[in-house]
């Protein structure tokens, strides 16, 4: 390129429209290059054929770790989520508990009874949900037994009173029902044969 006259090299202009402007004619596409014999591309496709493959199994290996790493954050930040809320309603229990106290004796009445109302919908819209009834079988994994006793009214151990409701969000317990557990009457009756 000639230099300017400031010293600096002229731009380069690559004007690839298909008309020229200059003399409105069709400009004549490049030539295409000369056809190699097939013998003298084989090394190189085979090799390209390699790197093409290799490349595309880079491709793949990183979108699947991708496409994982993905998944373990939307898993990591629902359970994080999972903790957060889980932990606040923990903290509400007490409140619940008094708010069934007072239910109990009577004392849940006017605006106070509405605001009890509106506190429970709001946690059950968050997924907290009481379990604990009188007359289900006893299960460890969500009870806590505070009482036991026998009796011949129950087949199998069983909740006969409920002295604290338990709480759960979704599958996670957050408290175990505290119950009075009854057993069948059966079970010392062995046990003093056994004795004799």
């Amino acid at each position: 390129m000639p230099p300017r006259e400031n010293g600096h090299e002229e731009p380069v202009i690559r004007d690839n429209r298909k008309i020229d402007p200059e003399t409105g004619q069709v400009r004549q596409a490049p030539a295409a290059p000369q056809e190699v014999p097939g013998d003298v591309l084989e090394p190189q496709d085979g090799e390209l054929a390699a790197q093409l493959a290799e490349r595309t199994a880079d491709l793949q290996r990183l979108q699947a770790e991708y496409t994982n790493y993905r998944r373990r954050v939307e898993r990591d930040r629902l359970a994080v989520r999972e903790q957060a809320v889980a932990g606040a309603l923990s903290e509400l229990l007490p409140v619940l508990d008094d708010i069934g106290r007072a239910r109990d004796h009577g004392e849940l009445t006017g605006g106070f009874a509405k605001v009890a109302e509106s506190l429970e919908s709001a946690l059950t819209k968050l997924g907290l949900s009481s379990f604990g009834q009188k007359g289900d079988p006893f299960d460890p994994t969500v009870h806590e037994a505070l009482m036991h006793s026998y009796s011949t009214e129950v087949s199998e151990p069983t909740a006969v009173e409920v002295l604290q409701l338990g709480y759960r969000i979704g599958d996670r317990v957050l408290r175990p029902a505290r119950v009075a557990v009854a057993e069948p009457e059966d079970a010392p009756a062995a046990s003093d044969d056994d004795d004799n």
